[in-house]
């Protein structure tokens, strides 16, 4: 089943909340991949809205943020969350930012973060990082891993939603990205049934991420 029907109409995508009014997210017909929610993003965005995860007064960081869909809705959950795309999608972004500010309970900002890139500016690690749909590129897996050990500290939390796609070279990439990723992480996958009950799909999977922990000196 997609989620996403309807979603270009009149450009603005509503994501629904329990507590209150839902929030308007802007989308771009023209150009690239970050300028939709996609589905990803929404099941990713309602599975926090419960509570999974403690995010009030927590520090969270949004890599690939798009249209900002997750970073913000953490955000209405009390987080202090930076939300990071490309220097392309910062005014999309602000946007986004600016018509839901008014649902903020904690803050957010928007930043431009290349990965592979320095992220000094962007210590001490934050408490969590999230990412939606991140994974299609084989020339960016390399800098987004660089950039998920340069980020993470030992508490740091990941969670990354990506739907499983079977077209052309995706089964591949997302194959050696988790590849990649286990020789410095450990990976669990959350369990459809902790899905939000109305944003979930068979094929739409959510990676709890974690630091492995260094033993001995």
């Amino acid at each position: 089943r997609r989620l996403r029907a309807g979603a270009m109409a009149g450009f603005v995508r509503e994501l629904e909340r329990r507590d209150g009014p839902a929030l308007r997210l802007e989308q771009r017909a023209a150009g690239g991949v970050g300028c939709v929610v996609w589905d990803a993003a929404l099941v990713l965005a309602k599975f926090l809205e419960p509570g999974a995860c403690p995010l009030a007064r927590r520090h969270v960081l949004e890599l690939g943020a798009g249209t900002g869909a997750v970073g913000i809705m953490a955000a209405t959950l009390g987080a202090n969350v930076t939300v990071t795309d490309l220097e392309e999608l910062q005014e999309l972004l602000m946007v986004n930012i600016e018509n839901n500010k008014h649902l903020v309970t904690g803050s957010v900002r928007a930043k431009v973060l290349k990965w592979g890139e320095d992220v000094t500016e962007f210590q001490p690690p934050p408490d969590y990082i999230l990412m939606a749909d991140c994974i299609y590129y084989e020339e960016s897996l390399e800098p987004l891993l660089k950039t998920l050990k340069d980020l993470t500290g030992p508490d740091t939390c990941v969670l990354c939603c990506y739907e499983q796609r079977t077209m052309g070279k995706n089964p591949e990439i997302e194959r050696k990205y988790f590849e990649l990723l286990q020789r410095d992480f450990e990976l669990e996958k959350i369990p459809l049934d902790r899905h939000d009950e109305e944003y979930r799909s068979e094929d739409i999977h959510i990676m709890n991420i974690h630091r492995k922990q260094t033993v001995g000196p």
